[in-house]
């Protein structure tokens, strides 16, 4: 009967031990025995993540996530997120990689491990007319200027930079607006104006100042899946170092932002 029961927690122990080496397996061994990442992106985020009209998916950071396989010697599979999902389906263990348009909060790090250095960023910046005369956020002061009501940039542009501030409700308000004239620009998230620049409707129009209040975007892994983060992060790292999303952004009809100039800069210095 002792031995019954030695036998018994001797296979309980076993189990044990199985199980936190299968814990302790990192997600990156996985994937290259599987021969592919699984990535999740945007679909419906022109121009970061969206549809070709063949269904391919194609824009800035796809091409960030093919790069990533390439350099693991692997395939990608893309598995498309959206804002309310994309930490749930990382957290599930159904997808291995997270590049979404992700804003990088502290309340998002406790969720995900959002790597550093950060990939790309978005900001405040202006929509406006091509000539109107507007080159610097102080070309704004006693401008008429629409905006979103209740948007955290509302406030600066009027006491620092001296706007003229129409607010509207939704954005559709504000390019009808905008394209009639009753205001000489439109400021918002430069995400959103790059979005429309890309647009055929948008060609007389340009984002004219520079990005004011960077909030850093940023690539995630699930929390313990060390060996994958220290790779991705060190990939991230090159990306900046060799200047690889500036060519990315070009070769995606994105203007290089700020953020991308600067981090080239830095790290291309070390």
């Amino acid at each position: 009967m002792v031995g019954v029961r030695f036998s018994v927690a001797a296979l309980a122990l076993t189990g044990v031990m199985v199980s936190a080496q299968l814990a302790l397996a990192d997600v990156l061994d996985t994937i290259k025995d599987r021969g592919s990442i699984v990535v999740g992106i945007r679909a419906d985020y022109r121009p970061y993540g969206y549809l070709s009209p063949d269904g391919s998916h194609v824009g800035l950071e796809p091409d960030l996530a093919r790069d990533v396989a390439e350099r693991l010697g692997v395939e990608v599979e893309f598995v498309p997120v959206v804002a309310s999902n994309r930490m749930e389906f990382l957290q599930q263990g159904r997808i291995d990689l997270l590049i979404a348009t992700m804003t990088d909060t502290e309340e998002r790090r406790r969720a995900v491990n959002i790597l550093q250095p950060n990939h790309y960023s978005s900001g405040t910046n202006l929509l406006a007319r091509k000539g109107v005369g507007i080159d610097s956020w102080e070309d704004l002061n006693g401008r008429p200027i629409c905006g979103i009501q209740g948007a955290f940039y509302n406030r600066k542009t009027q006491e620092e930079f001296g706007a003229n501030l129409i607010s509207f409700t939704g954005t559709a308000e504000v390019l009808t607006a905008l394209k009639q004239g009753t205001c000489h620009a439109f400021v918002y998230d430069d995400a959103f104006i790059i979005a429309r620049l890309t647009e055929e409707e948008w060609a007389d129009y340009e984002m004219p100042v520079e990005t004011i209040d960077d909030a850093p975007w940023g690539v995630a892994v699930a929390h313990g899946e060390d060996a994958l983060a220290e790779t991705i992060s060190e990939i991230i790292t090159d990306w900046h170092r060799t200047g690889f999303i500036i060519e990315q952004e070009e070769a995606n009809g994105i203007t290089p932002i700020a953020f991308t100039r600067r981090m080239h800069e830095e790290y291309s210095a070390e």
